[in-house]
Parts: structure tokens; sequence; C-alpha cells
């Protein structure tokens, strides 16, 4: 099972219509469930530190400790669609239950999250909101799963 993490929810009916859509069509592949944990409250009294922490607290929960994380993050490792399917298949091979990435709040991950992580990974140098990030990395697991079943889409 592959699960996707994410804080807040997505505001824009369009674009989460096109994450439905790819949810949907991932579906056919593996078992795949997008999490959402609500934005903190009342964080205009907290430090940066302070809300990571909280949302730390949060993504844990999500975890256990058989779990393999793997964080959304702009300093983590970055593949073309073809490696990726091949990191995908290496998780799957690998015997894992649950392969867990997670999309982070506005000021990134807490130090226990990067503690507890098993890897990082990048979508692009460039900033995408996280909203739009969701779409992003969903498309690419349907893409990484059509790749290895040698399946067109890849190439339209």
């Amino acid at each position: 099972m592959i699960k996707l993490v994410a804080i807040g929810k997505t505001d824009s009916k369009d674009l989460q219509k096109l994450i439905d859509e790819y949810t949907k069509r991932l579906g056919f592949y593996i078992k795949f469930k997008l999490e959402i944990i609500p934005d903190l409250k009342k964080t205009k009294n907290l430090s940066e530190a302070q809300q990571k922490e909280k949302e730390g607290e949060l993504i844990l929960t999500h975890v256990s400790t058989a779990d393999t994380l793997i964080l959304l993050d702009e300093n983590g490792k970055q593949y073309d669609s073809v490696a990726f399917s091949e990191v995908l298949q290496k998780h799957m091979n690998s015997g894992i239950k649950q392969l867990i990435f997670v999309i982070g709040g506005p000021y990134g991950f807490s130090p226990s999250i990067y503690n507890r992580a098993n890897g990082k990974l990048s979508l692009s140098k460039m900033t995408f909101s996280h909203q739009m990030v969701r779409l992003f990395f969903i498309e690419q697991l349907y893409r990484g799963f059509t790749i290895l079943r040698n399946e067109p889409y890849h190439h339209r």
C-alpha cells in the first residue's frame, strides 16, 4: 500500500477533481490512500519551529514503526519518471507493508520527522504550492506504475 499524507485541504475544486481522477486511476495498480491532516488552528502565536513540531506530531500519528517514510522535500533526491518507477518497484519488492510519502506544512518538517524518515524525494528544484504538489505527485505515481506495466501513458 502507498499512502500520501498532506497537511491542509485542497481549496480548488478543479484541482481536487484532478487529484480524484489520478487517485482513481492509481487504484487499478495499487492500494493508495490520500490522508489529509487538517491545518493547525491558532498558529499566529506559534513560531515556525513550534508549528513544524506540532505538524510533526500529527504526521507521526499516521505512521507505524514498520512503515517506510519518504519526505517530499526540496533537498531530496530527484529522479526522472523512469528512475522513479524503478524506485517504486524496489520498494514494492522489498516486502514493506506500507510506503508513506509526506508533504509537510508551509515551513517544512520538524527534526523529529527528518529523524524518522527513510528518505527524501524532490519533485523539482522549483517551488510548488502544497496543493499542486499533491496532484503532481499522484500523477507521477500513476505514471510510474504505467511505466512498470509498459503501458503507453508515459509516451503520449
